[in-house]
């Protein structure tokens, strides 16, 4: 595959793809949307590049949106996408990191893949004249700066600088813990508008081909594509999904129960559902910190993240935005392994504390794969 050009017929089946593998988090695809036809609309080039079509010696960094869902959603699309034309702070940040290096950025790729923080680094990319690198450093989408297969490879995650909505920059030179620039990121963006964007993990074109989860977004393009098929042909969209990501269906059920709280940049949510269909008479637990980190049934554990638990609307197969949750929501929920760079970086050192279950309130428990979790995992 050389470098892809995406189109406007692109945009739907992508944003499906991606909506399905955030993992209920990431953004909403309405945003995603958005993004792109301004894009498009104002003669802008979306390209991505594959992983392997880079240059050994390329400058490349990530980052993206940082802060609240749910401040984000109140801010409305329309006056954000307005505010951008006069002022992207994520290109602003990435000038800021260009500074910073010495040099100028080659590939910019994504933290994660989700509904809007694709589609706004490939809006970067196009700002910038640069192909995006078709890849990411998840596979699915996660909470915190410092949860990416990058950091469990050798790469800093610092310098990270940071604009924060109303114009603050800050820059993390150093860090001791993985997780400080991200805590203080939180802070800083909670403390100026509730949004902003970063720009973190510079690295080669060789650190990035050892480290970034490959062809990501044009998996999401493919499983979009897929689930369109499904629905078009009067075929199970979710089985079709099931089948696309190598996944297993773990539990079908409503949402009975619903305790959520916003504290610092985040959405926190534990969700409790009772079992339908096959699962008459089971319960399941979710817990979500934007996205989700943990799945038991019936008290006992099945996923723990970074493995994906994928929130499918039962009749459509459409994934669920974790701020969409709502009592008697229905929801196939969907297991899938995480890619294996991913699994390296959380048997190195610094990858066992950025990934800690302790960063979703869960200290006690340890990450086990979830083909170990779950029978029958094929």
């Amino acid at each position: 595959m050389s470098q892809y050009v995406l189109v406007q017929d692109d945009i739907a089946p992508l944003l499906e793809g991606l909506a399905i593998l955030g993992t209920g988090g990431g953004g909403s695809p309405s945003w995603g949307k958005a993004i792109m036809e301004q894009d498009l609309a104002m003669g802008r080039t979306l390209t991505i590049i594959p992983l392997g079509e880079i240059s050994d010696d390329a400058t490349v960094v990530s980052g993206g949106m940082m802060g609240s869902v749910k401040v984000l959603e109140a801010m409305g699309i329309e006056g954000v996408i307005d505010h951008w034309e006069e002022r992207f702070e994520l290109l602003e940040v990435t000038r800021v990191m260009e500074g910073i290096l010495g040099r100028n950025v080659d590939h910019v790729v994504p933290f994660e893949v989700g509904g809007l923080n694709t589609p706004v680094i490939l809006s970067l990319g196009a700002r910038m004249g640069i192909p995006v690198i078709d890849g990411d450093a998840l596979g699915r989408s996660a909470p915190e700066t410092q949860m990416t297969s990058f950091i469990g490879h050798g790469i800093s995650l610092t310098p990270m600088p940071l604009i924060d909505y109303e114009g603050n920059v800050v820059i993390v030179q150093e860090a001791t813990e993985p997780t400080y620039a991200d805590e203080l990121g939180r802070w800083v963006v909670t403390k100026g508008g509730g949004m902003g964007a970063n720009n973190h993990y510079p690295m080669t074109g060789r650190q990035a081909k050892e480290a970034i989860v490959p062809n990501t977004i044009s998996g999401a393009l493919d499983l979009g594509r897929t689930v369109f098929r499904a629905r078009q042909e009067g075929d199970d969209p979710v089985a079709a999904a099931i089948a696309a990501l190598h996944g297993v269906l773990l539990f079908n059920g409503a949402v009975e129960r619903i305790v959520e709280e916003e504290k610092m940049g985040f959405y926190h949510t534990l969700v409790d559902l009772r079992g339908m269909a096959q699962d008459e008479g089971r319960t399941a637990r979710l817990v979500i910190k934007n996205e989700t980190m943990l799945l038991s049934i019936d008290d006992t554990v099945k996923a723990i993240f970074p493995d994906l638990v994928c929130m499918l609307e039962a009749d459509t197969g459409r994934g669920v935005m974790s701020v969409e949750l709502m009592t008697g929501t229905s929801l196939a929920l969907v297991g899938v392994r995480c890619h294996q760079r991913l699994r390296e970086a959380l048997d190195s050192e610094v990858g066992a504390i950025a990934f800690s279950p302790a960063r979703y309130g869960r200290p006690e428990l340890e990450y086990l794969p979830i083909e170990t979790l779950v029978e029958g995992f094929d």
